[in-house]
C-alpha cells in the first residue's frame, strides 16, 4: 500500500512539473503550450482526488491505519 500511496504522489509531482515544462516553453500568444499546462493541471487535480479517495478507502477497509502523534515525541 505505501508503494501505491508514493506512486500516486510521484504521478501528481510529475504532472505538476509537466505544467511548469509548458507554461515556461509557451509564450503568452501560444494557444497549444496553454492548453497543455491546463490539462496537466486538470490531470493533477484528478490524480489528487483519486489519491485522496483511495486512502479514505484504505483506512476504512483497515488496510492503513492512523498512528496520531504522540506527545512525548515532540
Amino acid at each position: 500500500m505505501k508503494i501505491a500511496i508514493a506512486l500516486g504522489f510521484l504521478a501528481i509531482i510529475a504532472s505538476l512539473g509537466a505544467a511548469l515544462f509548458f507554461m515556461m516553453r509557451g509564450g503568452r500568444e501560444d494557444r497549444a503550450s496553454s492548453q497543455r499546462m491546463v490539462g496537466a493541471l486538470a490531470v493533477r487535480v484528478g490524480l489528487s482526488i483519486v489519491l485522496f479517495i483511495c486512502l479514505l478507502l484504505a483506512w476504512k477497509l483497515g488496510y492503513i491505519q492512523p498512528t496520531g502523534l504522540n506527545a512525548s515525541t515532540l
